[in-house]
């Protein structure tokens, strides 16, 4: 489905972020848990804070869409992109035949 490739699995996600939250008390800010973390498993801190971030919405301490209503939302966007298409292309073709309706009929 997608053409990102993902280089982290999502247990190696779910164990950072779960990181973060266990040992936020053990740092000054959540910005340097999430700093000492990332250098732990390898990833930049910047990707780790968006997984914790969205891992605070899905949790419903943040607001903003979740992970399901982002799926759904895109799911719902490429739909409407395809019916949009498919208008445009019944659009086309009825003033095409109309067009040849109207030749047919005043040609002698």
């Amino acid at each position: 489905m997608s053409n990102k490739l993902t280089r982290y699995s999502p247990e190696v996600r779910e164990r950072a972020v779960r990181m973060v939250f266990e040992h936020r008390d053990e740092h000054d800010s959540q910005w340097a848990a999430i700093g000492s973390i990332a250098a732990k498993i390898g990833c930049k801190a910047e990707t780790l804070r968006l997984w914790v971030r969205q891992a605070e919405r899905d949790g419903g301490q943040r607001p903003g869409l979740t992970t399901d209503e982002r799926a759904q939302m895109k799911a719902l966007q490429r739909e409407v992109r395809e019916l949009r298409q498919a208008n445009e292309i019944l659009r086309k073709a009825s003033a095409y035949f109309a067009q040849a309706e109207l030749d047919r009929r005043f040609k002698p």
